[in-house]
């Protein structure tokens, strides 16, 4: 089979065309080593800054293992995004928490995500991305079933 016509392939190729849009966005300039997936992980923190948040939350929301969201934090946390604070009654588990900083930056990445997705729907319509999120939770199910993922 051609692998234009391999939808793995075509997703792939779609997210790391995603992932060079948001390595390019405006956010980039207040910060150095920033990816995307730290603004994913800044909104997610941020949309739920009314809870704690721990990692396990992080990598669960994300579906990335435990040592990828550990240097992902690790790397928010050298550039003064975030902060790891410990919480009464075990001291062991520490919450993630915004710097004060992120929360500024935050605000650069909604206006990118929102330049973001106007791009990608543009021309698209409204029944269409219904059946494209249809298709993509189908897909994203028959994966987590064959593989035993949650």
């Amino acid at each position: 089979m051609e692998k234009e016509k391999q939808l793995h392939f075509q997703i792939h190729r779609t997210s790391r065309l995603i992932k060079r849009y948001i390595d390019n966005t405006h956010t980039k300039a207040y910060i150095d080593n920033m990816t995307g997936n730290h603004g994913y992980i800044l909104g997610f923190v941020y949309e739920n800054r009314d809870r704690d948040i721990f990692q396990r939350d992080i990598e669960k929301e994300f579906n990335l293992r435990g040592s990828t969201v550990t240097n992902m934090l690790n790397l928010m946390e050298k550039n003064g995004l975030i902060e790891r604070k410990s919480v009464d009654g075990d001291r062991r588990l520490k919450k993630i928490v915004l710097t004060e900083n992120a929360c500024e930056i935050q605000q650069h990445v909604l206006s990118d995500i929102e330049r973001l997705e106007k791009t990608i729907t543009k021309g698209i319509g409204k029944k269409d991305i219904e059946v494209f999120f249809s298709v993509l939770d189908k897909i994203n199910s028959n994966i987590k079933e064959e593989s035993g993922h949650d």
